[in-house]
């Protein structure tokens, strides 16, 4: 399926009212941009032409302009079995991504069997200076590597990550509060002794106060952790 084609079949989606839901939803992204296609459609989308060939003409057509464009590259790359071509494919879309949603949606099938060239490849884009590719490896570090995986560094490279960017220290809350709730006493310390900044800090604490998995007993001392300012 050509660019052509494939932005003939995105626009023939549209739905204005979901458009305006999504402007107001992912303000990064300028709100022209927005078509307003429902997720379900867009992966639906990506199965169907994900392997054609002309599909990789869509892929090395970068920057995309419509948002929906970037969440279909996205879902295109989840569907793609070879781990090798799937992270070139994804380094080389990373620096395009501008927003929360396409971030945090691509997520590669083939990274689970590939952990440990996942695991390199998310140390690299952890010092990366574009906040949404710092946001992705945080987010691959949260979805693949608190369960049979963990090894308790991990904390401490999500701990050493500084920005001034809302949506990257959001993530990184999310990923302790994620951690609190999986491994809980190796990640307690790290609240315990102010290891993050005071946002962040109290930030995961809401996130895991908040989770089902984390025990009342637990999220009552977590409460007495909360810490004023904020950095």
């Amino acid at each position: 399926m050509t660019e052509q084609e494939i932005l003939a079949r995105l626009r023939a989606s549209s739905e204005p009212a979901y458009a305006a839901l999504q402007r107001e939803g992912i303000p990064t992204v300028a709100p022209e941009t927005i078509i307003g296609v429902r997720t379900p459609i867009l992966r639906a989308l990506a199965k169907e032409i994900a392997g054609q060939s002309d599909t990789a003409d869509f892929l090395r057509a970068l920057p995309h302009f419509y948002f929906e464009e970037n969440q279909l590259h996205a879902f295109i790359l989840g569907e793609e079995k070879d781990f090798d071509r799937c992270l070139r494919a994804v380094d080389a879309f990373l620096p395009y991504v501008d927003n929360w949603a396409t971030c945090d949606q691509m997520s590669p099938k083939c990274f689970k069997k590939n952990r440990a060239a996942l695991l390199e490849a998310i140390r690299r884009w952890m010092d990366s200076d574009r906040p949404y590719t710092v946001r992705f490896a945080v987010g691959m570090l949260m979805q693949y590597f608190l369960d049979e995986d963990f090894d308790a560094v991990f904390l401490r490279w999500a701990a050493e990550v500084r920005s001034e960017e809302y949506y990257v220290n959001m993530m990184v809350a999310w990923y302790f509060a994620t951690a609190l709730a999986k491994q809980y006493d190796a990640a307690l310390p790290y609240l315990q002794d102010r290891r993050l900044p005071a946002w962040t800090h109290n930030k995961a604490i809401q996130k895991a106060v908040e989770s089902r998995r984390v025990s009342d007993e637990k999220k009552a001392y977590l409460k007495t952790l909360r810490v004023k300012g904020k950095h």
